[in-house]
């Protein structure tokens, strides 16, 4: 065991390393100094920016740092001559916490460590589409509910005429969201027996599923306001029915780029305008993801269709049950449980082949 100690003791010193942890310390203890300081809600904005980069930079390193005391106060025993058996339990937690914690080393990207927006769109398959984006949502919002820090809000949805959703966005707040749910960027296939069709026969249906970081501070990305066109417009619900009185739903078109954000969920014309440019800020982030990556059809863009042939993951219900990622090859037959949010082997999966 003595031997196992001393290599588990240069991984996690290796790991610190590579997590720059002296320069994290001293960032965590100017964030600290900044919230002990007497004036320091004044600027609320601000003190809540503070506040949170300080909880989720503890919540980095602090685990990694009680690790490594713990490790090298078991390689210090034994070479002081503790008896092993002694040890063996404090060992094994030391070993079991670094394989938990190892995960965090697999996310090195730019924004890796931010909330993430999924966006998702029905695809080719008509109602049957919509009704399989409906599920892909629930599904991903099922995953949030059992990640005990992760937590769900809605930014746009805007539902089928007869089932499902044409489309729906929502922001994933937690450690690591981004890195952890970009495995999921991409077009997803269904094969079932149609509940919408009269002979039940089988139905392919496909959905795009964009995930993006969430980019909440406007100097992380620069947008020139000369390249926007802002639209406002009447927000309106199902039946007809209006759902503000003033023209408050905001379409936002950044014109170098084409991409298009419309918002109109925010009671408010400003409220939506300010999150149709946070939804903007994250698209073109992620588009600069994009083109900094060596093979880029491992990251399909927004404007890849969602149909035959594009599909990052196949979704088989009839004949057979079956869901396998076509990147990485993982597959399940527990469809119900991946259905109901139980994605972790696909995003573990596509961290060890893609990342770190």
């Amino acid at each position: 065991m003595k031997d196992k100690a001393a290599q588990l003791q240069v991984k996690v010193d290796t790991a610190l390393d590579k997590l720059d942890i002296k320069q994290k310390q001293q960032t965590l203890k100017g964030y600290r100094q900044q919230m002990a300081a007497i004036d320091f809600w004044q600027n609320q904005d601000n003190a809540r920016r503070v506040s949170q980069d300080e909880a989720k930079l503890a919540r980095l390193i602090e685990p990694w740092l009680e690790l490594k005391d713990q490790i090298d106060t078991v390689v210090e025993l034994l070479s002081d001559g503790e008896d092993e058996s002694d040890l063996g339990g404090e060992f094994q937690q030391a070993q079991q916490k670094y394989e938990q914690l190892s995960f965090t080393l697999k996310f090195n990207g730019e924004y890796d460590d931010h909330n993430a927006i999924i966006s998702i769109q029905s695809g080719a398959g008509g109602t049957d589409a919509q009704d399989w984006a409906q599920m892909l949502e629930r599904m991903y919002l099922r995953f949030v509910e059992s990640e005990s820090d992760y937590s769900s809000e809605l930014i746009e949805r805007s539902e089928g005429e007869e089932a499902g959703i044409k489309r729906s966005s929502f922001r994933i707040v937690g450690d690591w969201a981004y890195g952890r749910l970009q495995s999921e960027h991409g077009v997803h296939r269904l094969v079932r027996l149609s509940p919408f069709n009269a002979d039940n026969l089988r139905q392919t249906s496909f959905a795009m599923v964009e995930v993006v970081p969430e980019i909440d501070e406007p100097d992380e990305v620069d947008v020139d306001e000369a390249d926007l066109r802002v639209d406002v417009y009447r927000a309106g619900g199902r039946g007809g029915q209006s759902v503000n009185t003033t023209d408050s739903a905001v379409r936002i078109t950044h014109e170098p780029t084409g991409i298009v954000v419309a918002i109109q969920n925010e009671r408010s014309q400003l409220q939506n305008k300010q999150m149709a440019m946070k939804v903007l800020r994250s698209k073109l982030a992620q588009l600069k993801i994009e083109q900094h990556q060596d093979q880029i059809d491992k990251l399909r863009g927004p404007d890849t269709d969602a149909a035959w042939g594009n599909q990052i993951r196949n979704y088989v219900l009839h004949p057979y049950k079956q869901v396998k990622d076509t990147r990485t090859g993982q597959e399940t037959s527990d469809t119900d449980g991946v259905l109901n949010g139980d994605i972790r082997q696909f995003i573990e999966a596509y961290l060890r082949e893609n990342m770190g």
